[in-house]
């Protein structure tokens, strides 16, 4: 007679949002992985009995599509598809009451800083040890590095400190002591993550110390590109701009949302900062570390936003020529002090504007990917797509920013290799090249 086996629990995690969230569920996988817990990321097949959803409720589509993956999950839980389901993030942070009420199939809902809670249900113990070691769930060759928790900001439309607390350094030591394992993993470009960059250091040294972290950061061998995300304009510590310039393993780009123009706009939003301010930023961005990219986002259709104020936008994004932007629609955030205004822009209007300033940038963004036809890149190679392979300068990020495309029939690249491109072509938000001679 056989004796009967216990089928080993897989687990697969689900992540959603920003990639501060995709760092929280790399950090869990780990955790999991090491205390000999089968665990997949994002996994397409049905082989996994235990799912956990890792939300975003950061606006309104980022809690829809959070809610919508729970409900899907949760119905198939209901028919005993899954033995459990559980859910983390910001949107288990901020409405765990109301979600254990209105989806009682999901087992357990944690907050963003409950990971031990979290492995409790395995059994699992946390293991302190592995600070600074993770499962990397992105390419090989790039990886995102969460200098800090948290945000002491107290923008007026943003409901971030709400589910992730006040601004939280790591240490320099163990930044630098997990870019090292990261390069010894093969890991070339680390990404600086935080909600607010130029805040770090302020808590543990009493000053900003994000130079200093770049200083060390550029000692790790094996690391060719460190990229800055998110970087908050007012009161921002210009000689970031001096290490930038100084160390060429420091990408020349800045991701720095402004969020808006107008002034009016700005006191509405509790930005700290005026148009002007901004605008002389930019400039001395550009004056210290020539060629930069900056990155910027802005929210359209904010409380009380008038014709004039949006078109003062819209002049300010063609004055200043931005290399990369985005553009969020305003949503209305319970608990934020925004939500006591009235959300007076309808969503027709909110769309309208933000096609309108995308227009803008679209047009902007073509007149400079056809300035560099001709000139010759470095480009880190993250793919192979179709009859293309795909890779980036130094001046973009990851899925949000423009790519350089290869013609894979003439020519052979290995991913994850750096590889000096040609530029040969351009549109709107790409460009094509072929290795240079040589």
């Amino acid at each position: 007679m056989k004796a009967k086996t216990l089928k080993k629990d897989k687990v697969n995690v689900i992540t959603l949002g920003c990639s501060k969230n995709l760092v929280d569920s790399e950090n869990l996988m780990t955790q999991l992985k090491a205390n000999d817990i089968d665990v997949v990321h994002d996994s397409e097949k049905n082989d996994a009995n235990i799912i956990i959803v890792n939300t975003c409720g950061f606006i309104d589509l980022a809690k829809e599509e959070s809610v919508n993956t729970i409900l899907e999950y949760a119905a198939i839980r209901k028919k005993g598809g899954i033995d459990k389901l559980y859910v983390t993030g910001c949107l288990s942070q901020r409405y765990k009451d109301d979600l254990e009420v209105e989806i009682p199939e999901v087992d357990a809902f944690f907050g963003t800083m409950e990971l031990p809670a979290i492995l409790a249900k395995f059994n699992a113990d946390y293991q302190h040890e592995l600070i600074g070691e993770r499962i990397t769930t992105t390419p090989s060759h790039y990886a995102y590095l969460k200098i800090a928790e948290g945000c002491n900001r107290t923008c007026s439309f943003c409901a971030i400190p709400l589910m992730r607390g006040g601004h939280v350094s790591r240490t320099i030591e163990s930044l630098v002591a997990e870019a090292t394992n990261l390069a010894r993993m093969g890991v070339k470009e680390i990404m600086l993550i935080a909600q607010e960059l130029t805040y770090y250091g302020l808590d543990l040294y009493k000053e900003r110390a994000l130079p200093r972290l770049l200083d060390a950061l550029c000692e790790v061998e094996g690391i060719e590109w460190i990229r800055l995300h998110y970087a908050y304009p007012s009161k921002f510590p210009l000689d970031i701009f001096d290490v930038m310039a100084r160390q060429p393993k420091i990408c020349k780009y800045l991701d720095i949302p402004l969020q808006h123009a107008a002034d009016g706009v700005l006191q509405r939003m509790k930005r700290q900062t005026t148009k002007e301010e901004q605008r002389q930023l930019i400039l001395e961005a550009r004056k210290r570390v020539p060629g930069i990219a900056i990155r910027t986002t802005f929210l359209v259709g904010f409380p009380g936003e008038t014709d004039a104020e949006f078109e003062e936008l819209c002049d300010f994004v063609r004055e200043m020529e931005f290399e990369r932007l985005g553009v969020f629609q305003y949503s209305h955030e319970e608990d934020t002090s925004a939500f006591l205004m009235e959300d007076n822009i309808d969503p027709e209007t909110k769309q309208e504007r933000a096609s309108t300033l995308m227009a803008i940038q679209q047009e902007i963004s073509n007149e400079k990917n056809h300035s560099r036809v001709g000139q010759t890149f470095k480009v880190l190679i993250d793919r192979k797509e179709g009859e293309y392979f795909i890779g980036r300068t130094e001046y973009d990020s990851p899925e949000v920013d423009n790519e350089v495309l290869v013609d894979a029939k003439k020519h052979f690249l290995r991913i994850g290799d750096f590889c000096e491109i040609r530029i040969t072509a351009a549109d709107d938000y790409d460009i094509y090249g072929e290795p240079a001679a040589g």
